[in-house]
């Protein structure tokens, strides 16, 4: 098989044809060449007041053989949304979910998601800003079959009933989706449809396994960095060429110097040249027949690089320039609806100093993508999170228009933040190759891949921080002051989404959970975001990583000191107000058996509630010393996410969550710079949380109708506090940074 084979392969397997405006015809043959099947509905006419993300006609596609294939306008890297979201639609639908499959959409202005703008995959936003809009188009999708079927069989709509992907009539007519997919394209899309309630699901808020997981187990699912491989013989395709890149070793800067013969001299080598990256640096690429061949033809450069005026930073001097500047206030952060300080002498004051490191994303498939540049138009294959950004950005790159780029989106193995930049750094620096490619005369597509080690040296990290509060105490227990400095870069100023989320030079990502906070605190915080030569992005849960941590530690260290029970205090803070809270926090106090059940000697529980992107999630944890090294034991979460639409989801996503958070708590958890140059390169240096080190983690979900909010992320933040929070109940000290230092 060549490449241009495996193209067409692929671009057949998308079943739908978008509005002309939306894609562009790449003209020719060979890869070029673009073969989509026909998409239900997709020439229907459509009320008025309808919007094309609203129409079933780029979403759905119904075969002949009543396979209905829904575009799923997100990235799937884990978290199941090429299974949740079919289930929308085929809820609406009432599809026979048996013959529902997802497929991951193309970059395109219809994908948009409906709240952001813009197709993306971030902020846990999947069900939350979708749930109306798929819902509403498999009701569409199922007005227009039922319509074609009372046209057909000549009786009233409102008499055909439908299941299971069976039309059914009131003289026991019957008929398949596929028998009438064609007659249902030619009536009109309704404006107004009526969506099922609660009581009327039949897949919404049950379990259901992934449509992929037979895939996954088998270890048969392809990723990215799958794509390009002959899916027979498992060879890399004769005609695609593996390109590495070798970048210096503090970010920004040039390469000088490099033996270009000695690369071009290893065996499949193709072509060694320079290329303009990220943040102003410049390296250099090898492409060659294979990836080993491309590394050792990188391994023999012997590059020398310009560094001259280029900050170095160093993790132990920006830890004393942090600690100068939390000496004093910073900008203020609005604390809105927080009660006020109180005067009098305090009975005892918390003065306390948290420090986070930079944290790398490490998903478990490095960075990758396949570029193919024709000099007219571009393909690329990724498994990006921000489809239209990184479409621009390619677009900007080779003096195209976006609609001139497509761009595919593969499945990720995982990102967690990583695959949504604002820069987009490895889909630009991809771009530039394919541009030094084509003007070299070449044509053969190209597959840019990252090592582990260019993954972690690569930049764009969780920031470090550091918080420096001040909590007074009274004689009766109660927080009279709170004063809260933190200081960390900011990862939104300079980016595009500078304009509304940051506000009177806030960036509301370094502040979340603290002037937010759902406790009753006389909270007054303030924020230093210095600029350091480090790129910065936003990890999983983002600033919800250092402030849940904070703010639930210290919630408990009051609660000891004020010899106060920690769920009692935590529920007295929420003064009534926060419902949700409540709910999570006593469903996971009830299955965990928190103070009614005895635990073994030498354990101990911990408690932390935080909500973020508009959920709560509630740990009581079990933990214990063993030999001073901490162990977690068990988690029981309690999870307020209003509807989950698939449970099963909804645990997975909290499990993978937990165990993350607790990797930050693990000697080696940490990115570290000296002379502004990375110390770690793999997973010998960089620790990630394993098998060995999982505990087992109950989920249970608080039952509601409500519409879904975000799950991706709030399983994160309260883990580490409530493990920090029962090793304090054990006599450990109070663990004022990540990771945690005991013994």
């Amino acid at each position: 098989m060549t490449f241009a084979a495996l193209a067409r392969r692929h671009a057949a397997a998308q079943p739908v044809e978008l509005d002309r405006r939306s894609f562009v015809k790449l003209t020719g043959t060979g890869a070029f060449a673009l073969a989509f099947a026909p998409a239900f509905a997709q020439n229907a006419p459509a009320a008025a007041g309808l919007k094309p993300q609203q129409m079933p006609g780029p979403f759905v596609a119904i075969a002949a053989d009543g396979t209905v294939t829904v575009q799923v306008n997100r990235l799937d890297f884990g978290q199941g949304a090429a299974t949740a979201m079919p289930m929308l639609v085929a809820e609406e639908l009432d599809a026979d979910w048996s013959r529902v499959q997802g497929v991951l959409a193309p970059a395109a202005p219809v994908y948009a998601d409906p709240v952001y703008g813009m197709q993306m995959t971030g902020g846990s936003g999947t069900m939350a800003n979708s749930w109306q809009q798929y819902r509403e188009i498999g009701a569409r999708a199922r007005a227009m079959l039922v319509a074609a079927a009372a046209k057909q069989w000549g009786v009233d709509a409102a008499a055909v009933k439908v299941a299971d992907g069976l039309l059914s009539g009131p003289a026991g007519q019957k008929a398949g989706f596929g028998e009438l997919a064609a007659a249902a394209q030619q009536q009109p899309v309704p404006e107004k449809v009526v969506l099922k309630t609660a009581d009327q699901f039949k897949l919404i808020g049950k379990p259901q396994g992934r449509k992929n997981a037979r895939e996954i187990a088998r270890g048969r699912q392809a990723y990215g960095m799958d794509f390009g491989v002959d899916p027979a013989t498992k060879a890399l395709l004769p005609d695609l060429q593996t390109v590495v890149v070798a970048r210096a070793p503090v970010f920004g800067g040039k390469v000088t110097k490099f033996d270009a013969a000695a690369a071009r001299a290893v065996k499949g080598v193709s072509a060694v040249f320079e290329v303009e990256l990220d943040r102003g640096g410049r390296g250099v690429a090898v492409a060659a027949k294979g990836y080993w061949a491309a590394r050792q033809g990188r391994d023999a450069l012997k590059p020398e690089w310009n560094l001259d005026g280029l900050e170095k930073v160093d993790s132990a001097a920006q830890r004393a320039q942090y600690r100068a500047l939390a000496q004093k206030d910073g900008l203020p952060v609005k604390a809105e609806g927080k009660p006020a300080a109180r005067a009098g002498t305090p009975a005892q004051t918390i003065r306390a100093e948290y420090h986070f490191p930079y944290l790398a994303h490490a998903p478990m498939e490095p960075l990758n993508c396949v570029i193919e540049f024709n000099g007219e138009a571009c393909r690329v294959w990724a498994g990006t999170q921000f489809q239209t950004v990184d479409q621009g950005a390619i677009a900007a790159t080779l003096g195209l228009k976006p609609e001139q780029v497509l761009l595919h989106t593969l499945m990720a193995g995982g990102g967690f933040g990583r695959r949504a930049v604002p820069s987009s750094d490895y889909l630009v620096e991809a771009a530039r190759i394919a541009k030094a490619w084509r003007a070299a005369g070449k044509t053969t597509p190209l597959k840019i891949v990252w090592s582990r080690e260019d993954d972690l040296l690569g930049g764009y990290y969780r920031p470090s921080y550091m918080h420096k509060v001040e909590v007074d105490l009274g004689a009766d227990g109660g927080v009279m002051r709170w004063q809260h400095r933190i200081v960390g870069q900011s990862i939104i100023k300079g980016t595009p989404f500078e304009s509304f989320l940051v506000k009177d030079g806030i960036d509301g990502t370094s502040v979340e959970g603290v002037g937010d906070t759902a406790y009753a605190l006389p909270v007054s915080a303030s924020l230093h975001s210095p600029v350091q030569n480090v790129p910065v992005l936003w990890w999983r849960s983002v600033g919800h990583t250092h402030t849940a941590y904070v703010m639930e530690t210290l919630v408990d260290e009051i609660a000891t000191l004020t010899k106060q029970d920690p769920v009692a205090l935590r529920k007295s803070l929420w003064g009534g107000k926060h419902p949700r809270h409540l709910a999570a926090l006593e469903l996971a106090v009830e299955k965990s058996g928190y103070g009614t059940r005895t635990l073994p000697k030498g354990h101990a529980w911990g408690v932390a509630v935080h909500e973020s992107f508009g959920s709560v999630v509630a740990y009581v944890v079990e933990a214990s010393l063993d030999r001073g090294a901490p162990k977690l034991h068990k988690a029981t979460a309690g999870v307020h996410c209003n509807t989950a639409v698939n449970p099963l989801n909804v645990q997975a996503q909290v499990q993978g969550a937990a165990l993350m958070a607790l990797g930050t708590t693990l000697p080696g958890a940490a990115i570290t710079l000296k002379n502004g140059e990375v110390q770690q390169h793999n997973f010998h240096e960089y620790t990630v949380a394993r098998l060995p080190q999982m505990p087992q983690v109950d989920v249970h979900i608080v039952p509601s109708t409500e519409p879904p909010t975000g799950m991706g992320e709030p399983g994160l933040p309260p883990l580490a506090p409530a493990f920090a929070n029962a090793l304090a109940r054990l006599g450990a000290p109070r663990q004022r940074e990540l990771p945690f230092k005991l013994g």
